[in-house]
């Protein structure tokens, strides 16, 4: 079983960055890809991007450009860079990670608020 912890969310000004993390812990050995996905009010949770093991990384249009995933297997963590951030970008982010043998496991997720 993995637990996955996100920090980092907050309040930022539209044109600005923010970057927040997620540090797995427990069976970590298992986790394949790590990712991102986005829930904004009253919206269905729209996928962000991943990155695999192997550290290929694949965006969703929306952010392609602006968001950057990267990951650091030694500390079992996921980053989310957000720049050039925009007012439609506010939503509770959430850590996914997908394990070798395909299941699922998600974070409780951080409020990333973005202000114009």
């Amino acid at each position: 079983q993995v637990q996955l912890v996100e920090s980092g969310g907050g309040l930022v000004q539209a044109g600005g960055s923010l970057r927040v993390s997620c540090k797995a812990s427990g069976s970590t050995g298992k986790i394949n890809v790590m990712g991102w996905y986005r829930q904004a009010s009253g919206k269905q949770r729209e996928w962000v991007g991943f990155i695999s093991s192997a550290g290929t990384t694949n965006y969703a249009d929306s952010v392609k450009g602006r968001f950057i995933i990267s990951r650091d297997n030694a500390k079992n963590t996921v980053y989310l860079q957000m720049n050039s951030l925009k007012p439609e970008d506010t939503a509770v982010y959430y850590c996914n990670v997908i394990f070798y043998g395909g299941e699922r496991s998600w974070g409780q997720g951080t409020q990333v608020t973005v202000s114009s």
